[in-house]
């Protein structure tokens, strides 16, 4: 068995101090990461809560598969009039963070997410129909690529879509960061509907490697196969609403973040970065209800429970819960009220800008919210919208913790 030392190339700078550590003590390995704008995604709040119940297994219900029907159905009669498609820029987009996988390096632009833990990519394994519009990976083009003999991966949703394939270890390199032996899960099928919700070409995991889905032996994560290299076993996601944000490897960087870093602690059973709000807020009415849910950078919604919900959407003129979109909806001219969630003494404030995710449909004068509710998915979820508004620390030492800070100006 190959050791950490021998599988492991590392090519970096430090990058900045951490906060903790004066110079003298950095021992290991920093680096910074950007994102960069997906050109492929448009903003959908119906197909991006279906996403979340896709991911976490649970059967989509009558009413939302009836929304993700009518929206195509309006999109299909837009497109035969000649209306112009929205652009896919506008509305916040996903952001991706570019990968290089193999030697001579394949790069790939691929979601970093801390809901899941398996490296898959989309690979020249998959029919042609399925390749078109991402850049794939090609093992037989790396001289470095080994098949992991019997091992297969199989990512299945609870409406039948999913995808699954062959594994191999190969070089990833992220940052200037390289492991040499990662897991690089292939994919060699994938269902219609999976193809229809995927706009970028695979995920990083960053969950724990417990819950990764290669058999009949899971493997690590990337974050997990490095974090001992690095200054300290720790990532930070820097979120950015409408432009590209960054995740920082080792380090959190104290030029991103005002004040101090207020750490609270995670459960680790099932596998995610789960943590507990003590209360929240609508405007400035606070409520005394902790909430617990999980940190999740590959859901794009702040999915909480019903009561939280009606909560917020009461103090929204015209806002109501459509059958037809999806979802809580209102006037796009609305005036929201922000939402704050506090973690231990630090208030996290998300702006009322994050809650309107985007219109219905293109031009559409009704809105999407950016908060829903988990019921049916089984969890809450802290997506995007919730982690725009926060640096925050996923610290994945001996004694796994969260950590929030206010975003620096």
């Amino acid at each position: 068995m190959q050791t950490f030392s021998q599988t492991l190339l590392l090519v970096t700078a430090v990058l900045s101090l951490t906060s903790a550590a004066p110079l003298e003590e950095q021992k290991g390995h920093n680096f910074k990461v950007h994102q960069v704008r997906n050109p492929k995604h448009v903003k959908n709040g119906a197909l991006a809560l279906a996403k979340a119940y896709r991911k976490y297994g649970a059967p989509l219900p009558e009413y939302l598969t009836t929304a993700l029907n009518n929206q195509t159905s309006a999109n299909t009669k837009r497109a035969t009039t000649g209306s112009a498609a929205t652009t896919p820029e506008e509305y916040d987009s996903e952001y991706l963070t570019p990968v290089s996988i193999g030697t001579p390096a394949q790069t790939l632009n691929l979601d970093f997410d801390t809901g899941s833990a398996d490296l898959w990519v989309f690979s020249t394994e998959l029919a042609s129909r399925y390749q078109t519009g991402h850049s794939v990976y090609s093992p037989s083009k790396s001289s470095t690529s080994k098949k992991l003999s019997g091992a297969s991966w199989d990512i299945s949703y609870g409406d039948g879509s999913g995808a699954s394939g062959d594994v191999y270890t190969d070089v990833v390199n992220i940052g200037g960061v390289s492991f040499a032996s990662q897991a690089v899960e292939a994919a060699s099928t994938i269902s219609t509907q999976f193809t229809e919700d995927t706009d970028n070409d695979g995920l990083v995991g960053l969950a724990f490697s417990s819950i990764n889905t290669v058999s009949p032996t899971s493997q690590k994560t990337f974050f997990d196969n490095i974090k001992s290299s690095l200054s300290q076993p720790l990532f930070a996601a820097n979120l950015k609403h409408d432009t590209s944000g960054s995740y920082d490897f080792g380090f959190a960087d104290s030029s991103q973040y005002t004040g101090s870093i207020t750490y609270t602690s995670v459960s680790t059973s099932q596998g995610f970065w789960q943590f507990t709000a003590n209360s929240y807020q609508v405007g400035s009415t606070s409520y005394n209800t902790k909430v617990s849910g999980i940190a999740d950078t590959g859901t794009t919604l702040l999915l909480l429970p019903d009561t939280i919900v009606k909560n917020y959407y009461s103090k929204v003129s015209g806002a109501q819960n459509s059958n037809t979109y999806g979802g809580y909806v209102f006037p796009c001219s609305a005036t929201l009220p922000t939402f704050t969630y506090v973690v231990g003494t630090k208030s996290i404030v998300i702006p009322a800008a994050y809650l309107n995710y985007a219109p219905v449909t293109d031009g559409s004068s009704t809105c999407y919210g950016g908060l829903q509710s988990s019921a049916g998915i089984g969890i809450n979820i802290f997506g995007d919208v919730a982690l725009k508004a926060a640096y925050v620390v996923f610290n994945g030492g001996s004694t796994p913790q969260l950590g929030f800070a206010t975003k620096a100006t």
